[in-house]
């Protein structure tokens, strides 16, 4: 048996050419927009930037922006960093003793977010093995907002085109920069719902995949996605834990935190557990609650899609679920944004060059940040114990919702006095309701919520959902990544041709 008899059929896991025309069609394609693609190594510890980044604007649909698709921008984006950009948070704003690491989103290219890491990572293997052919078939991107953004501006880059699946109550700057992104109205598909509304994306991704030019790239059960953060943001995490480490000795990764979403960063928990025995945590809305409670609902922690548990969760490598509520980030959202909360966080012991990191927090961040300090107060986790977390993207996603929230839930009016109302509300103390330390029987229960939307909705084979219980499932994956990488590095040497 080879390294890939685990790895099921389907699902872009080509490790092979199957389609040589369409190969072949997306090198000329290539070759005419002068596109080289990064390997997966290279996602994940970039060259640094030569005189293909210079001058090159990181919100163009510029082909060197490719190579910007990664954890080692600087602020400006434009500039390559020694260290992925991140920020520290202290027990004055978290109201916990561990230090939290947020690695900051927003540093990627085009998007500001870094969905388009997982864009990117599921399009190349297709793109490389002849699945997917940039001059006749079309890139269909089901999601909650940032990873359809994310597809968009790679299908720009790649000349093909892209269609945009998302909720139509999503945040408005996110359907501002489809519009621009788009030049045709019908390639921005609005589903009913918000946030939690999963399954309507897929139905109308179904009827889309009737016409078989469309390609459907579906994050949830995409184990590119996946293989993007083991490897590319795994490294990230741990160049940053290094980072910290040389100032901070004694100190011990502790855990990973990310939201459920499409469970890809999460992904990034697996290959950090085994070097550094931290605890994962899967973080979902309160007022829809579907992994802790099996419950639902509707929420606004905009990026974290849920009623569904992802195929691409690894469940049974996940330690803890913990729900935070939309109440909390939408109003620290407003908190974080205005001049009145941040001169009450600097009253409080908030130090300057963390207030300047509260713009790189938006909603999704803000739910992680929560998230982490209750998993800190849960595990008793000390001032050496490091907990890391992903900011997916920035405030300036979210002008919108903080606007609807001051209209809300303040009358429109949101100064000092409502600044100290929401800070003691969300920020004094930090308890653990709402919490959960998985047993196996508790993995098992998530685990098997996810038989109703693959196996029974969605046509999986039972024996592949199975499979996925095992973790030798999971390890095998990473095998794809190094094949991939030589796929890759063939498909630029005919480009070079």
């Amino acid at each position: 048996m080879t390294a890939f008899s685990s790895i099921p059929e389907g699902f872009g896991l080509e490790t092979e050419v199957v389609n040589t025309t369409a190969r072949d069609r997306a090198v000329e394609r290539c070759r005419q927009v002068g596109i080289k693609l990064p390997t997966f190594a290279e996602l994940a510890d970039p060259p640094a930037a030569d005189g293909g980044l210079a001058g090159v604007d990181p919100d163009a649909a510029d082909a060197a922006n490719l190579w910007r698709v990664n954890w080692f921008n600087d602020a400006s984006r434009a500039g390559r960093a020694a260290v992925p950009e991140y920020v520290v948070i202290p027990p004055a704003l978290s109201g916990v003793e561990s230090p939290i690491i947020m690695l900051l989103g927003n540093r990627f290219p085009m998007i500001g977010a870094h969905k388009v890491l997982a864009a990117y990572s599921c399009l190349a293997p297709r793109l490389v093995t002849g699945q997917f052919d940039p001059t006749e078939n079309r890139a269909v991107w089901p999601s909650t907002g940032n990873y359809a953004r994310g597809g968009i501006a790679i299908s720009k880059i790649m000349g093909c085109r892209g269609v945009a699946v998302l909720p139509e109550g999503m945040s408005a700057e996110r359907f501002e920069w489809l519009d621009r992104w788009t030049s045709d109205p019908s390639d921005v598909i609005r589903t009913p719902g918000s946030e939690s509304n999963v399954k309507e994306i897929y139905d109308a991704c179904a009827a889309l995949a009737e016409d078989e030019a469309n390609v459907i790239l579906n994050q949830f059960c995409e184990y590119g996605n996946y293989l993007g953060h083991v490897t590319a943001t795994a490294a990230a995490v741990e160049r940053v834990f290094e980072h910290y480490l040389a100032g901070h000795p004694s100190a011990r990764l502790a855990g990973f935190v990310a939201a459920s979403g499409s469970a890809g960063t999460l992904g990034a928990g697996d290959p950090i557990k085994e070097r550094h025995g931290s605890a994962t945590a899967v973080v979902e809305a309160l007022e829809c609650p579907t992994l802790l409670y099996n419950g639902y609902g509707e929420h606004n922690i905009q990026g974290i899609g849920d009623k569904h548990v992802p195929l691409i969760h690894n469940v049974a490598n996940t330690d803890v679920v913990v729900a935070v509520s939309d109440r909390a980030t939408d109003e620290l959202g407003v908190l974080y944004s205005s001049a009145e909360g941040r001169a009450l966080l600097a009253q409080r012991g908030v130090g300057d060059d963390v207030i300047a990191h509260l713009d790189d927090l938006g909603l999704s961040s803000i739910c992680n940040l929560l998230a982490s300090a209750k998993m800190a107060a849960a595990l008793d986790c000390g001032s050496d114990d490091v907990i890391v977390t992903i900011a997916t993207d920035g405030a300036a996603l979210y002008g919108s919702e903080r606007a609807k929230t001051v209209a809300t839930d303040f009358g429109g009016e949101f100064g000092s006095a409502e600044a100290a109302a929401v800070a003691d509300r969300w920020l004094n103390g930090v308890d653990t309701d709402h919490l959960l330390q998985l047993s196996d029987r508790d993995r098992d229960r998530v685990f098997n919520l996810g038989y109703f939307t693959w196996v029974e909705q969605q046509g999986v084979d039972l024996d592949h959902f199975d499979a996925r219980r095992d973790q030798s499932f999971w390890v095998a994956l990473r095998d794809l990544v190094p094949v991939w990488d030589e796929l890759i590095a063939d498909f630029n040497a005919r480009v070079a041709q």
